[in-house]
């Protein structure tokens, strides 16, 4: 499996940012990641007042390779990056070496 990790910084953003990116993940991003080919799950993580990321892992190398391609072309003006005041910090592949299940199981939710 490929990762693939995103990362915007939240130092000088808004006080605001951190409810604005809740908001929106709940609101359109994650339905726009829910069932898209390729991916195998997405996880957006915050330190708030920190950074703010989106955790991808993919099937195949191609699908992050497509992915990457055309989130890449278009960071800047992402609207995560608008929300933060501008483009992440970095985009960075990785391996995932392997996924454990607990007990308790995924939970696909937009709201903790």
């Amino acid at each position: 499996m490929r990762g693939l990790s995103v990362r915007w910084s939240l130092t000088g953003a808004g006080a605001d940012t951190a409810d604005a990116l809740r908001d929106y993940v709940a609101e359109a991003s994650h339905a726009k990641f829910t069932g898209m080919q390729g991916l195998r799950f997405k996880t957006w993580r915050m330190r708030e007042g920190e950074w703010f990321e989106g955790t991808y892992v993919f099937a195949t190398a191609e699908a992050r390779a497509s992915f990457q391609e055309t989130f890449t072309a278009a960071a800047a003006t992402a609207p995560v990056s608008e929300m933060t005041g501008g483009a992440p910090e970095f985009i960075e592949e990785f391996e995932v070496v392997a996924i454990a299940e607990g007990w308790d199981g995924f939970e696909s939710s937009a709201r903790g």
